[in-house]
């Protein structure tokens, strides 16, 4: 017969599981420091022989890191999506640029239909929250704060969405975003025009969301991704012609 004795599982499996859902659902992100062993063996019920064996065993895997008199970290688990070479190719041709606003379109509103249908009402007060830190930014006229919260913003509607898959392939293209591969998205936030536009879209996404309204949850955010797009073109025009203006005003000036 194909049965076994079941055997009692040890406690350092509970702790791996425990952890690798919380890496795998996005609420341990990778760089969080964890707990200190005492700390995490007190929340966890568990002895810190256990608790060692399990954070070993999440090392060997690569889903934890330790730092030499700094604590145990997640990993980066991100890293790897996209090789150096990939990316450089992805911050020198426009064409990357606008497919990556194609794929966002396209991914982001999936997961704002999701979000309307399958979101806690926790995980809508975390977009709303973060909604309103964007006001309060955009009153202080920090067009910085304004790009990150931006950033989060659509993070939360990832999370809400409640797929792991895209979370963390989205997380990736985020990352990237942050570091300027596609575009400057701080610019687009210091033209008040555009930044006055983008907040008022980042709202009609909320109320859609708060509304739990599938249908026009995911017509905001390709709304939003529309007007980037639109707003994007322009900018690299606009760009293309100020660079023509100054060689025709050093020509002049030769002259």
């Amino acid at each position: 017969m194909p049965f076994e004795p079941i055997q009692q599982e040890k406690l350092s499996y509970g702790v791996i599981r425990q952890i690798e859902g919380l890496i795998l659902r996005g609420i341990l992100r990778p760089g969080e420091r964890l707990p200190s062993e005492r700390e995490l063996s007190e929340r966890m019920s568990v002895s810190r022989p256990s608790l060692r064996e399990a954070l070993g065993e999440l090392q060997e895997r690569g889903l934890l890191t330790s730092k030499a008199g700094a604590g145990v970290y997640v990993a980066d688990v991100l890293g790897s999506a996209f090789a150096p070479a990939l990316v450089k190719l992805f911050s020198t041709h426009d064409k990357a640029v606008f497919d990556y606003i194609s794929f966002r379109r396209d991914m982001e509103g999936l997961a704002a239909e999701r979000a309307a249908r399958f979101a806690s009402d926790t995980d809508l007060k975390v977009i709303n929250t973060i909604f309103e830190k964007m006001e309060a930014a955009h009153q202080k006229r920090n067009p910085a704060d304004e790009a990150h919260l931006d950033a989060n913003f659509h993070l939360s509607i990832i999370e809400a969405s409640h797929n792991v898959i895209m979370l963390h392939m989205m997380r990736s293209m985020y990352e990237l975003l942050r570091e300027g591969v596609f575009y400057n998205r701080t610019i687009m936030f210091k033209q008040r025009m555009t930044r006055d536009a983008l907040l008022e879209q980042h709202r009609t996404i909320n109320t859609a969301l708060q509304e739990r309204d599938p249908a026009a949850a995911r017509a905001a955010v390709e709304n939003h991704l529309n007007f980037v797009e639109i707003a994007l073109s322009d900018q690299q025009k606009a760009d293309s012609n100020e660079a023509f203006a100054q060689r025709r005003l050093e020509h002049e000036a030769k002259g």
